[in-house]
């Protein structure tokens, strides 16, 4: 899109191939956009490089913000960077400094105090944006995690990644309770911390890279997609970046209900959404019985997020709302 051409983004955020492997997805769509993009990775090595990766960030940063000299400077989460932080990093430079709290797990007390130090910020939680007091908070934008399509693609997947029922996260309680109502379709799991639970049994790997973690999707006759906390341990906002993946990947997905789904794909045409265990089971059932009907939800829900949910969207979108607040980098 011509209207980013050589836009200066500093992209800040953790970086590697599997947790963090989104981080390398965003900045692949700015590049897209037509962005120069500098990269700085906020990841721990750890031992001693580690502490002295925390000591020098002041430095570390500053020297990048020098540097580029960016019109933007895109915090991803950020966590690792106190707002004092921020604060005196932006009183030595003139970018618009712009956070993405994109972990839909955010709730508003879990960004407010980091969300202060910038100019403008975006969730990934409706709820976090319409509910409540905005005094000492800059602008809050809702924007939701993406896919990338040259990622998150159909593939054809074999041997341990063939599987009637797939989840791919770290276990939780809530996750473990609904998912042990699920183990007699042919359920394989993947992620850290299943072989501690009573499901150890269905645990076909705990790391992986996510190339690896598409895989394991691609090869499931029908996707699970559950939330990390349940109701009474508080909700999730928003959607999680697994929603858009997974519809990219072209893997029917029956998905955990919240509000915010709804914003983005039609419930029944490109989404089976279960709001109990009874209706996990029921819709597995079903979605596993009739594979002509399932894949044609796959396949409204690829062609959803292809046109619609894309990190090329997402950072588009971001990156004009920016401009609104900062004509000048135009």
């Amino acid at each position: 899109m011509d209207q980013f051409e050589n836009t200066r983004v500093l992209l800040v955020g953790a970086y590697d191939d599997a947790m963090h492997a989104h981080s390398a997805l965003r900045r692949r769509a700015l590049d897209r956009l037509g962005c120069r993009v500098t990269s700085f990775n906020l990841v721990s090595q750890g031992g001693l490089l580690n502490r002295l990766r925390r000591i020098g960030l002041h430095d570390r940063m500053a020297k990048a913000v020098r540097q580029t000299d960016p019109e933007v400077v895109l915090v991803l989460e950020g966590s690792q960077m106190p707002p004092e932080l921020v604060a005196e990093l932006k009183r030595e430079s003139q970018a618009l400094w712009v956070n993405w709290f994109c972990d839909e797990r955010r709730s508003r007390n879990a960004i407010s105090t980091l969300a202060a130090a910038y100019d403008l910020v975006f969730v990934a939680g409706s709820e976090v944006v319409e509910n409540g007091d905005t005094v000492g908070l800059p602008p809050l934008r809702y924007l939701p995690p993406g896919c990338d399509p040259s990622v998150h693609r159909p593939m054809r997947s074999r041997d341990q990644f063939r599987a009637n029922v797939v989840f791919a996260g770290t276990a939780t309680a809530h996750r473990e309770r609904l998912l042990s109502e699920l183990v007699e379709f042919g359920l394989a799991l993947w992620g850290p911390g299943w072989r501690r639970t009573r499901l150890r049994d269905y645990c076909r790997g705990e790391l992986l890279d996510h190339e690896n973690y598409i895989r394991a999707y691609a090869g499931a006759s029908v996707a699970v997609n559950v939330q990390c906390s349940d109701a009474a341990e508080g909700p999730d906002p928003g959607c999680n970046r697994r929603l858009f993946e997974l519809a990219a990947i072209g893997v029917p997905q029956v998905v955990e209900d919240r509000p915010d789904i709804h914003r983005h794909f039609r419930e029944g045409s490109e989404l089976l959404v279960a709001r109990s265990a009874a209706d996990f089971k029921t819709l597995l059932a079903e979605a596993l019985q009739d594979r002509a009907w399932s894949e044609q939800v796959a396949a409204g829900a690829r062609q959803r997020a292809l046109g619609e949910h894309t990190y090329m969207h997402r950072l588009a979108a971001l990156l004009g709302a920016a401009r609104v607040m900062e004509p000048q980098f135009a």
